[in-house]
Protein backbone atom coordinates (compact mmCIF):
# COMPACT_ATOMS: atom_id res chain seq x y z
CA UNK A 1 0.00 0.00 0.00
CA UNK A 2 1.58 3.54 -0.79
CA UNK A 3 2.13 5.80 1.74
CA UNK A 4 -0.68 7.98 0.44
CA UNK A 5 -3.21 5.80 -0.71
CA UNK A 6 -5.77 6.46 -3.35
CA UNK A 7 -9.41 5.49 -2.08
CA UNK A 8 -12.15 6.10 -3.91
CA UNK A 9 -15.88 5.89 -2.52
CA UNK A 10 -19.20 4.27 -3.64
CA UNK A 11 -22.18 5.56 -1.13
CA UNK A 12 -25.50 6.84 -2.05
CA UNK A 13 -25.56 9.85 0.54
CA UNK A 14 -22.81 12.52 1.53
CA UNK A 15 -23.94 15.23 4.08
CA UNK A 16 -21.72 17.76 2.00
CA UNK A 17 -23.85 18.11 -0.43
CA UNK A 18 -27.26 19.78 0.72
CA UNK A 19 -30.20 17.48 0.22
CA UNK A 20 -27.81 14.29 0.00
CA UNK A 21 -28.40 12.88 3.27
CA UNK A 22 -31.12 10.91 4.46
CA UNK A 23 -29.63 8.77 7.30
CA UNK A 24 -26.16 8.29 9.21
CA UNK A 25 -24.27 7.18 6.00
CA UNK A 26 -24.58 10.37 4.75
CA UNK A 27 -22.38 11.71 8.11
CA UNK A 28 -20.17 9.36 7.63
CA UNK A 29 -19.26 10.32 4.39
CA UNK A 30 -19.18 13.52 5.36
CA UNK A 31 -16.56 12.96 7.35
CA UNK A 32 -14.35 10.20 7.23
CA UNK A 33 -12.82 11.32 3.92
CA UNK A 34 -11.55 14.64 5.46
CA UNK A 35 -9.93 12.64 8.42
CA UNK A 36 -8.55 10.31 5.91
CA UNK A 37 -7.05 13.28 4.04
CA UNK A 38 -5.89 15.01 6.92
CA UNK A 39 -3.29 11.37 7.44
CA UNK A 40 -2.01 11.91 3.71
CA UNK A 41 -4.60 10.19 1.78
CA UNK A 42 -6.53 11.47 -1.25
CA UNK A 43 -10.02 10.39 -1.32
CA UNK A 44 -12.57 10.39 -4.37
CA UNK A 45 -16.30 10.43 -3.58
CA UNK A 46 -18.87 9.42 -5.88
CA UNK A 47 -22.76 9.17 -5.24
CA UNK A 48 -25.44 9.81 -7.79
CA UNK A 49 -26.47 13.43 -8.73
CA UNK A 50 -30.48 11.72 -8.65
CA UNK A 51 -31.04 14.16 -11.26
CA UNK A 52 -30.58 17.46 -9.42
CA UNK A 53 -27.00 18.05 -7.45
CA UNK A 54 -24.91 17.88 -10.74
CA UNK A 55 -26.60 21.32 -11.60
CA UNK A 56 -25.54 23.06 -8.04
CA UNK A 57 -23.63 25.88 -8.59
CA UNK A 58 -20.29 25.31 -9.76
CA UNK A 59 -20.29 22.23 -10.53
CA UNK A 60 -17.63 20.75 -13.00
CA UNK A 61 -17.94 18.40 -15.90
CA UNK A 62 -15.39 15.84 -15.80
CA UNK A 63 -15.59 12.88 -17.74
CA UNK A 64 -18.71 10.94 -19.59
CA UNK A 65 -18.34 6.87 -20.08
CA UNK A 66 -21.08 4.33 -21.55
CA UNK A 67 -21.82 1.18 -19.45
CA UNK A 68 -24.29 -1.48 -21.21
CA UNK A 69 -27.14 -1.61 -18.24
CA UNK A 70 -30.41 -3.50 -18.82
CA UNK A 71 -29.53 -3.54 -22.71
CA UNK A 72 -29.10 -0.14 -22.77
CA UNK A 73 -26.49 1.84 -24.23
CA UNK A 74 -25.95 4.16 -21.28
CA UNK A 75 -23.95 7.21 -21.21
CA UNK A 76 -23.03 8.58 -17.23
CA UNK A 77 -21.42 11.77 -16.24
CA UNK A 78 -19.34 12.68 -13.68
CA UNK A 79 -19.80 16.17 -12.19
CA UNK A 80 -17.06 17.23 -9.79
CA UNK A 81 -18.22 19.77 -7.04
CA UNK A 82 -16.99 21.90 -4.54
CA UNK A 83 -12.99 21.90 -6.15
CA UNK A 84 -12.13 24.04 -2.71
CA UNK A 85 -13.46 22.70 0.00
CA UNK A 86 -11.27 20.21 1.41
CA UNK A 87 -7.83 19.53 0.44
CA UNK A 88 -7.44 15.75 -0.52
CA UNK A 89 -11.11 14.86 -1.23
CA UNK A 90 -12.89 14.81 -4.50
CA UNK A 91 -16.36 15.15 -4.36
CA UNK A 92 -18.38 13.63 -7.62
CA UNK A 93 -21.85 13.48 -8.78
CA UNK A 94 -22.64 10.74 -11.51
CA UNK A 95 -26.01 12.02 -13.58
CA UNK A 96 -28.09 9.80 -15.75
CA UNK A 97 -31.85 10.46 -16.10
CA UNK A 98 -32.21 7.44 -14.48
CA UNK A 99 -31.10 8.33 -11.19
CA UNK A 100 -34.09 10.72 -10.67
CA UNK A 101 -36.35 7.86 -11.09
CA UNK A 102 -38.38 8.93 -7.96
CA UNK A 103 -38.39 13.00 -8.61
CA UNK A 104 -35.53 15.01 -8.61
CA UNK A 105 -33.12 15.05 -5.47
CA UNK A 106 -35.10 12.10 -4.41
CA UNK A 107 -31.62 9.93 -2.49
CA UNK A 108 -34.72 6.88 -2.05
CA UNK A 109 -37.52 5.71 -3.54
CA UNK A 110 -40.65 4.11 -1.72
CA UNK A 111 -41.17 1.34 -3.49
CA UNK A 112 -44.76 -1.73 -2.62
CA UNK A 113 -44.35 -4.15 -0.07
CA UNK A 114 -44.22 -6.69 -2.83
CA UNK A 115 -41.66 -5.34 -4.71
CA UNK A 116 -38.88 -4.22 -1.88
CA UNK A 117 -36.22 -2.16 -3.47
CA UNK A 118 -37.15 -2.52 -6.86
CA UNK A 119 -36.45 1.30 -7.76
CA UNK A 120 -33.37 1.83 -5.61
CA UNK A 121 -31.93 -1.36 -6.76
CA UNK A 122 -32.20 -0.64 -10.59
CA UNK A 123 -30.76 3.07 -9.86
CA UNK A 124 -27.88 1.98 -7.80
CA UNK A 125 -27.04 -0.97 -10.09
CA UNK A 126 -27.17 1.84 -12.81
CA UNK A 127 -23.96 3.54 -10.47
CA UNK A 128 -21.90 0.62 -9.44
CA UNK A 129 -21.60 -0.16 -13.48
CA UNK A 130 -21.12 3.33 -14.02
CA UNK A 131 -18.60 4.19 -11.27
CA UNK A 132 -16.49 1.07 -11.97
CA UNK A 133 -16.53 1.98 -16.04
CA UNK A 134 -15.77 5.44 -15.28
CA UNK A 135 -12.54 4.22 -12.85
CA UNK A 136 -11.50 2.07 -15.57
CA UNK A 137 -11.04 4.58 -18.25
CA UNK A 138 -9.20 6.96 -15.74
CA UNK A 139 -11.46 9.10 -14.76
CA UNK A 140 -10.95 9.61 -11.38
CA UNK A 141 -7.06 8.67 -11.56
CA UNK A 142 -5.23 5.20 -10.03
CA UNK A 143 -6.59 3.75 -7.35
CA UNK A 144 -5.51 1.73 -4.41
CA UNK A 145 -8.42 1.00 -2.83
CA UNK A 146 -12.20 0.97 -3.47
CA UNK A 147 -14.50 1.12 -0.88
CA UNK A 148 -18.11 0.30 -1.00
CA UNK A 149 -20.90 1.59 1.53
CA UNK A 150 -23.93 -0.23 2.55
CA UNK A 151 -26.09 -2.73 0.06
CA UNK A 152 -26.18 -0.01 -2.29
CA UNK A 153 -22.81 -0.23 -3.57
CA UNK A 154 -22.63 -4.06 -3.09
CA UNK A 155 -23.05 -4.67 -7.04
CA UNK A 156 -19.81 -3.23 -7.53
CA UNK A 157 -18.21 -6.09 -5.92
CA UNK A 158 -20.44 -8.78 -7.54
CA UNK A 159 -19.37 -6.82 -11.16
CA UNK A 160 -15.69 -6.44 -10.37
CA UNK A 161 -15.81 -10.43 -9.60
CA UNK A 162 -17.64 -11.63 -12.50
CA UNK A 163 -17.50 -8.72 -15.41
CA UNK A 164 -14.71 -9.25 -17.93
CA UNK A 165 -14.49 -5.22 -18.22
CA UNK A 166 -13.52 -4.82 -15.34
CA UNK A 167 -11.00 -7.64 -14.09
CA UNK A 168 -8.27 -5.30 -13.96
CA UNK A 169 -10.01 -4.18 -10.61
CA UNK A 170 -9.22 -7.43 -8.81
CA UNK A 171 -5.94 -5.88 -8.36
CA UNK A 172 -7.49 -3.00 -6.81
CA UNK A 173 -8.04 -3.77 -2.78
CA UNK A 174 -11.59 -3.68 -2.21
CA UNK A 175 -13.59 -2.77 1.38
CA UNK A 176 -17.17 -3.20 1.89
CA UNK A 177 -18.41 -1.38 4.84
CA UNK A 178 -21.58 -2.28 6.57
CA UNK A 179 -23.59 0.52 8.27
CA UNK A 180 -27.32 -0.98 8.33
CA UNK A 181 -27.27 -4.84 8.18
CA UNK A 182 -31.37 -4.89 8.22
CA UNK A 183 -31.39 -3.53 4.57
CA UNK A 184 -29.93 -5.56 2.15
CA UNK A 185 -31.32 -4.74 -1.14
CA UNK A 186 -32.69 -8.39 -2.03
CA UNK A 187 -33.76 -8.53 -5.77
CA UNK A 188 -34.55 -11.65 -7.95
CA UNK A 189 -31.60 -13.34 -10.68
CA UNK A 190 -34.22 -12.58 -13.52
CA UNK A 191 -37.45 -12.27 -14.37
CA UNK A 192 -38.38 -8.75 -13.25
CA UNK A 193 -37.07 -5.51 -15.03
CA UNK A 194 -35.89 -4.79 -11.52
CA UNK A 195 -33.12 -8.30 -11.47
CA UNK A 196 -29.54 -8.87 -12.11
CA UNK A 197 -29.72 -9.96 -15.37
CA UNK A 198 -32.49 -7.16 -16.63
CA UNK A 199 -29.33 -5.24 -15.67
CA UNK A 200 -26.62 -6.82 -16.40
CA UNK A 201 -27.46 -9.44 -19.15
CA UNK A 202 -24.38 -10.64 -20.23
CA UNK A 203 -22.96 -11.41 -16.77
CA UNK A 204 -21.94 -14.67 -16.01
CA UNK A 205 -21.77 -14.55 -12.57
CA UNK A 206 -21.52 -17.41 -9.67
CA UNK A 207 -24.53 -17.90 -8.20
CA UNK A 208 -23.13 -19.48 -4.74
CA UNK A 209 -21.49 -16.31 -4.61
CA UNK A 210 -23.55 -13.84 -4.93
CA UNK A 211 -27.36 -15.66 -3.80
CA UNK A 212 -29.19 -14.56 -0.79
CA UNK A 213 -28.95 -17.29 1.98
CA UNK A 214 -32.62 -17.38 2.48
CA UNK A 215 -34.46 -16.89 -0.65
CA UNK A 216 -32.40 -18.90 -3.46
CA UNK A 217 -33.75 -17.33 -6.27
CA UNK A 218 -32.70 -13.77 -5.36
CA UNK A 219 -29.38 -12.04 -5.52
CA UNK A 220 -28.08 -10.11 -2.67
CA UNK A 221 -25.39 -7.41 -2.84
CA UNK A 222 -24.54 -7.24 1.02
CA UNK A 223 -24.23 -11.24 1.19
CA UNK A 224 -22.03 -10.96 -1.88
CA UNK A 225 -19.97 -7.94 -0.97
CA UNK A 226 -19.41 -10.13 2.48
CA UNK A 227 -18.62 -13.23 0.30
CA UNK A 228 -16.40 -11.59 -2.37
CA UNK A 229 -14.84 -8.09 -1.09
CA UNK A 230 -10.88 -8.17 0.72
CA UNK A 231 -12.14 -6.76 4.32
CA UNK A 232 -15.31 -6.08 5.84
CA UNK A 233 -15.78 -3.07 8.03
CA UNK A 234 -18.69 -2.78 11.05
CA UNK A 235 -18.76 0.68 12.00
CA UNK A 236 -18.09 -0.75 15.98
CA UNK A 237 -16.26 -3.01 17.71
CA UNK A 238 -18.95 -4.89 19.41
CA UNK A 239 -21.43 -5.11 16.28
CA UNK A 240 -18.54 -6.99 14.64
CA UNK A 241 -18.81 -9.42 17.39
CA UNK A 242 -23.11 -9.64 17.32
CA UNK A 243 -23.21 -10.15 14.16
CA UNK A 244 -21.99 -13.60 14.30
CA UNK A 245 -23.35 -14.63 16.73
CA UNK A 246 -26.22 -18.00 15.41
CA UNK A 247 -28.33 -17.21 18.57
CA UNK A 248 -29.09 -13.82 18.69
CA UNK A 249 -32.43 -13.25 18.58
CA UNK A 250 -32.58 -15.63 21.04
CA UNK A 251 -30.40 -13.68 23.34
CA UNK A 252 -32.10 -10.56 22.58
CA UNK A 253 -30.38 -8.96 20.20
CA UNK A 254 -30.59 -9.11 16.41
CA UNK A 255 -27.26 -10.42 14.81
CA UNK A 256 -26.51 -10.29 11.37
CA UNK A 257 -30.02 -10.46 9.78
CA UNK A 258 -29.57 -13.98 8.49
CA UNK A 259 -26.46 -13.34 7.07
CA UNK A 260 -24.31 -15.25 9.95
CA UNK A 261 -23.32 -17.83 8.15
CA UNK A 262 -21.84 -15.07 5.88
CA UNK A 263 -20.12 -13.46 8.43
CA UNK A 264 -18.64 -15.84 10.42
CA UNK A 265 -16.77 -17.18 7.25
CA UNK A 266 -15.36 -13.30 7.25
CA UNK A 267 -14.61 -13.83 10.40
CA UNK A 268 -12.88 -16.88 10.39
CA UNK A 269 -10.67 -15.39 6.95
CA UNK A 270 -9.79 -12.77 9.74
CA UNK A 271 -11.66 -10.03 7.30
CA UNK A 272 -14.12 -8.55 9.80
CA UNK A 273 -13.24 -5.15 11.34
CA UNK A 274 -15.29 -3.18 13.83
CA UNK A 275 -14.04 0.35 13.96
CA UNK A 276 -16.19 3.18 15.38
CA UNK A 277 -17.71 6.05 13.98
CA UNK A 278 -16.27 9.80 15.14
CA UNK A 279 -18.29 12.81 15.46
CA UNK A 280 -17.11 16.47 15.09
CA UNK A 281 -16.06 18.69 18.33
CA UNK A 282 -15.65 22.42 17.97
CA UNK A 283 -14.81 24.97 21.10
CA UNK A 284 -17.97 26.68 20.10
CA UNK A 285 -20.23 24.88 22.25
CA UNK A 286 -24.17 26.51 22.95
CA UNK A 287 -25.02 27.32 25.94
CA UNK A 288 -28.39 26.01 27.40
CA UNK A 289 -31.61 28.29 26.59
CA UNK A 290 -33.95 29.36 29.27
CA UNK A 291 -36.81 27.38 29.47
CA UNK A 292 -38.83 29.81 28.06
CA UNK A 293 -36.36 30.47 25.18
CA UNK A 294 -36.23 27.14 24.19
CA UNK A 295 -39.96 26.39 24.41
CA UNK A 296 -40.50 29.81 21.97
CA UNK A 297 -37.78 28.44 19.39
CA UNK A 298 -39.60 25.31 19.84
CA UNK A 299 -43.34 27.03 19.31
CA UNK A 300 -42.32 29.26 16.06
CA UNK A 301 -40.32 26.37 14.63
CA UNK A 302 -43.96 24.46 14.92
CA UNK A 303 -45.67 27.80 13.67
CA UNK A 304 -43.23 27.75 10.46
CA UNK A 305 -44.52 24.05 10.26
CA UNK A 306 -48.01 24.99 10.22
CA UNK A 307 -47.32 27.31 7.23
CA UNK A 308 -45.61 25.00 4.75
CA UNK A 309 -48.74 23.35 4.82
CA UNK A 310 -52.30 23.29 3.22
CA UNK A 311 -54.03 22.04 6.65
CA UNK A 312 -52.97 21.76 10.33
CA UNK A 313 -51.49 18.57 11.16
CA UNK A 314 -52.98 17.46 14.35
CA UNK A 315 -49.44 15.84 15.71
CA UNK A 316 -48.27 19.60 15.06
CA UNK A 317 -50.80 21.37 16.86
CA UNK A 318 -51.04 19.08 19.89
CA UNK A 319 -47.47 19.87 19.67
CA UNK A 320 -47.93 23.28 19.62
CA UNK A 321 -50.45 23.74 22.11
CA UNK A 322 -47.84 21.55 24.71
CA UNK A 323 -45.71 24.42 24.23
CA UNK A 324 -47.97 26.97 25.43
CA UNK A 325 -48.76 25.47 28.56
CA UNK A 326 -44.87 24.89 29.05
CA UNK A 327 -44.32 28.15 28.71
CA UNK A 328 -45.98 29.48 31.68
CA UNK A 329 -43.92 27.01 33.63
CA UNK A 330 -40.51 26.50 35.17
CA UNK A 331 -37.72 23.77 33.48
CA UNK A 332 -38.76 21.01 34.95
CA UNK A 333 -36.43 18.76 37.19
CA UNK A 334 -35.46 16.25 34.70
CA UNK A 335 -35.67 17.06 31.13
CA UNK A 336 -35.91 14.17 28.96
CA UNK A 337 -35.21 13.84 25.02
CA UNK A 338 -34.83 11.81 22.08
CA UNK A 339 -33.88 12.13 18.63
CA UNK A 340 -33.90 9.90 15.90
CA UNK A 341 -35.78 7.38 13.25
CA UNK A 342 -39.08 6.17 14.63
CA UNK A 343 -38.57 2.71 13.24
CA UNK A 344 -38.72 -0.62 15.18
CA UNK A 345 -34.70 -0.26 15.98
CA UNK A 346 -35.59 2.73 17.31
CA UNK A 347 -38.39 2.96 19.61
CA UNK A 348 -39.80 -1.06 19.55
CA UNK A 349 -38.85 -0.79 23.78
CA UNK A 350 -40.40 2.35 24.59
CA UNK A 351 -43.81 1.28 22.77
CA UNK A 352 -43.65 -2.53 23.73
CA UNK A 353 -46.93 -2.95 25.71
CA UNK A 354 -47.94 -3.54 29.21
CA UNK A 355 -50.76 -3.37 30.47
CA UNK A 356 -54.57 -2.60 29.39
CA UNK A 357 -53.61 -1.01 25.81
CA UNK A 358 -50.77 0.44 27.71
CA UNK A 359 -46.98 0.78 26.01
CA UNK A 360 -43.19 1.04 28.61
CA UNK A 361 -43.63 5.04 27.05
CA UNK A 362 -47.15 5.39 28.69
CA UNK A 363 -45.84 3.69 31.85
CA UNK A 364 -42.42 6.24 31.60
CA UNK A 365 -44.44 9.12 31.32
CA UNK A 366 -46.76 8.91 34.07
CA UNK A 367 -43.77 7.77 36.16
CA UNK A 368 -42.34 11.17 35.30
CA UNK A 369 -45.51 12.93 36.14
CA UNK A 370 -44.50 16.43 38.19
CA UNK A 371 -40.77 15.85 38.10
CA UNK A 372 -40.14 15.21 34.02
CA UNK A 373 -40.95 15.77 31.13
CA UNK A 374 -39.90 13.74 27.70
CA UNK A 375 -39.08 15.54 24.61
CA UNK A 376 -38.74 13.48 21.08
CA UNK A 377 -38.01 14.26 18.00
CA UNK A 378 -38.79 12.31 15.16
CA UNK A 379 -40.68 10.53 11.82
CA UNK A 380 -40.96 7.15 10.56
CA UNK A 381 -43.15 4.23 10.60
CA UNK A 382 -46.93 5.85 10.22
CA UNK A 383 -48.30 3.50 12.80
CA UNK A 384 -45.26 4.31 15.24
CA UNK A 385 -45.98 7.72 14.88
CA UNK A 386 -49.35 7.06 15.64
CA UNK A 387 -49.00 5.54 19.07
CA UNK A 388 -46.61 8.43 19.95
CA UNK A 389 -49.21 10.71 19.05
CA UNK A 390 -51.70 9.06 21.04
CA UNK A 391 -49.44 9.30 24.51
CA UNK A 392 -48.78 12.44 23.43
CA UNK A 393 -52.56 13.64 23.47
CA UNK A 394 -53.10 11.62 27.20
CA UNK A 395 -49.71 12.82 28.46
CA UNK A 396 -49.06 16.46 29.32
CA UNK A 397 -45.43 15.93 29.96
CA UNK A 398 -44.36 14.74 26.68
CA UNK A 399 -43.92 16.63 23.39
CA UNK A 400 -44.04 14.96 20.13
CA UNK A 401 -42.33 16.94 17.34
CA UNK A 402 -42.92 14.93 14.29
CA UNK A 403 -40.57 15.83 11.91
CA UNK A 404 -37.13 16.05 11.34
CA UNK A 405 -35.48 19.24 12.19
CA UNK A 406 -31.76 20.02 12.52
CA UNK A 407 -32.33 23.44 14.20
CA UNK A 408 -34.61 21.21 16.82
CA UNK A 409 -32.19 18.18 17.06
CA UNK A 410 -29.19 20.56 17.69
CA UNK A 411 -31.59 22.26 20.44
CA UNK A 412 -32.44 19.36 22.37
CA UNK A 413 -29.01 17.69 22.29
CA UNK A 414 -27.60 20.90 23.80
CA UNK A 415 -30.75 21.49 26.54
CA UNK A 416 -31.65 18.21 27.35
CA UNK A 417 -30.93 16.24 31.08
CA UNK A 418 -30.93 12.80 29.84
CA UNK A 419 -31.05 11.50 26.54
CA UNK A 420 -32.48 7.95 25.76
CA UNK A 421 -31.83 5.63 23.11
CA UNK A 422 -33.15 2.63 23.96
CA UNK A 423 -32.20 1.22 20.45
CA UNK A 424 -32.92 -2.62 19.97
CA UNK A 425 -29.55 -3.15 18.10
CA UNK A 426 -27.57 -0.28 17.11
CA UNK A 427 -24.60 -0.67 14.68
CA UNK A 428 -22.81 2.72 15.63
CA UNK A 429 -25.32 5.25 16.54
CA UNK A 430 -24.77 8.98 16.26
CA UNK A 431 -26.99 10.70 18.76
CA UNK A 432 -25.64 9.16 22.21
CA UNK A 433 -22.33 10.83 20.96
CA UNK A 434 -24.00 14.16 20.01
CA UNK A 435 -25.81 14.22 23.15
CA UNK A 436 -22.49 13.34 25.27
CA UNK A 437 -20.94 16.49 23.27
CA UNK A 438 -23.09 18.81 24.86
CA UNK A 439 -22.91 17.22 28.50
CA UNK A 440 -25.91 15.49 28.19
CA UNK A 441 -25.89 11.77 29.38
CA UNK A 442 -27.42 8.62 27.73
CA UNK A 443 -29.61 5.65 29.00
CA UNK A 444 -28.02 3.23 26.32
CA UNK A 445 -29.77 -0.67 25.49
CA UNK A 446 -25.67 -2.05 25.72
CA UNK A 447 -25.64 -3.62 22.61
CA UNK A 448 -23.17 -2.51 19.63
CA UNK A 449 -21.56 0.76 19.39
CA UNK A 450 -24.07 1.98 22.12
CA UNK A 451 -21.90 -0.53 24.14
CA UNK A 452 -18.90 1.02 22.73
CA UNK A 453 -19.27 4.88 23.07
CA UNK A 454 -21.21 4.77 26.77
CA UNK A 455 -19.70 3.53 29.69
CA UNK A 456 -22.00 2.80 32.59
CA UNK A 457 -22.26 4.77 35.22
CA UNK A 458 -18.95 6.84 34.42
CA UNK A 459 -20.28 8.93 31.56
CA UNK A 460 -23.64 7.35 31.02
CA UNK A 461 -26.14 4.56 32.05
CA UNK A 462 -26.54 0.70 30.41
CA UNK A 463 -29.33 -1.55 30.61
CA UNK A 464 -29.81 -5.03 29.06
CA UNK A 465 -31.79 -8.07 29.04
CA UNK A 466 -32.39 -11.25 26.85
CA UNK A 467 -35.79 -10.93 25.74
CA UNK A 468 -38.00 -7.27 24.59
CA UNK A 469 -39.74 -7.65 27.82
CA UNK A 470 -36.61 -8.10 30.11
CA UNK A 471 -35.39 -5.19 27.77
CA UNK A 472 -38.71 -3.31 29.14
CA UNK A 473 -38.01 -3.88 32.25
CA UNK A 474 -34.35 -2.76 32.34
CA UNK A 475 -35.19 -0.04 30.83
CA UNK A 476 -37.93 1.47 33.25
CA UNK A 477 -35.63 0.26 36.21
CA UNK A 478 -32.58 2.24 34.49
CA UNK A 479 -34.50 5.25 34.64
CA UNK A 480 -35.91 5.21 37.91
CA UNK A 481 -32.30 4.76 39.12
CA UNK A 482 -31.46 7.98 36.92
CA UNK A 483 -33.93 9.86 38.43
CA UNK A 484 -32.82 9.40 42.13
CA UNK A 485 -29.50 9.61 41.12
CA UNK A 486 -30.26 13.38 39.78
CA UNK A 487 -32.57 13.74 42.45
CA UNK A 488 -30.58 12.28 45.74
CA UNK A 489 -26.92 12.93 44.54
CA UNK A 490 -26.77 15.72 42.29
CA UNK A 491 -22.88 15.55 42.52
CA UNK A 492 -22.61 12.25 41.37
CA UNK A 493 -24.61 13.03 38.46
CA UNK A 494 -22.79 16.57 37.50
CA UNK A 495 -19.92 14.32 37.44
CA UNK A 496 -21.04 11.60 35.17
CA UNK A 497 -22.57 14.22 33.17
CA UNK A 498 -18.64 16.08 33.13
CA UNK A 499 -17.39 12.63 32.02
CA UNK A 500 -19.86 12.62 29.17
CA UNK A 501 -18.99 15.77 27.86
CA UNK A 502 -15.10 15.32 28.18
CA UNK A 503 -15.23 12.12 25.94
CA UNK A 504 -13.95 12.19 22.51
CA UNK A 505 -14.96 10.21 19.50
CA UNK A 506 -12.51 11.51 17.07
CA UNK A 507 -12.65 10.93 13.22
CA UNK A 508 -8.85 11.47 13.18
CA UNK A 509 -8.54 7.92 15.43
CA UNK A 510 -10.89 6.46 13.25
CA UNK A 511 -9.22 7.07 10.08
CA UNK A 512 -5.95 6.33 11.13
CA UNK A 513 -7.69 2.59 11.67
CA UNK A 514 -9.00 2.93 8.33
CA UNK A 515 -5.70 2.97 6.94
CA UNK A 516 -4.25 0.29 9.03
CA UNK A 517 -6.93 -2.31 8.97
CA UNK A 518 -9.20 -1.80 5.99
CA UNK A 519 -6.33 -0.28 3.65
CA UNK A 520 -2.98 -1.73 4.36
Amino acid sequence: MPQHPHICMLAAENDIIPGAKVGGIGDVIRDIPRALANEGARVTVIIPAYNAFHTLPGSKFVDSATVDYAGQAEVVELYELYPDRDAGVTYLVMHNALFGACGSGSVYCNDPSDRPFATDASKFALLCAGALQCICNGAVGEIDVIHLHDWHAGFASILREFDPRFSALKNVRCVFSIHNLALQGIRPFTDDESSLEQWYPNLAYDTAAIVDPRWTDCVNPVAASIRLADVVHTVSPSYSLEVIQANAPERGFHGGEGLERELQQCAGRNSLVGIINGVEYTDNVSNRLEWHAMMTTIGDTLIKWFGDSSSINTTDYVAHQRTQQWLTSNRPRHVLTSVGRLTSQKMALLLEPTTDDRTVLDDMLESLSGKGVFILLGSGDSELEALCRKSAAHHPNFLFLNRYAQSLSDLLFENGDVFLMPSSFEPCGISQMLAMRHGQPCIVHAVGGLKDTVADMQDGFHFSGNSVQEQANAFQQCLEKVISLRENQPDAFRTIASSAKEKRFYWSSSAKQYLDELYS
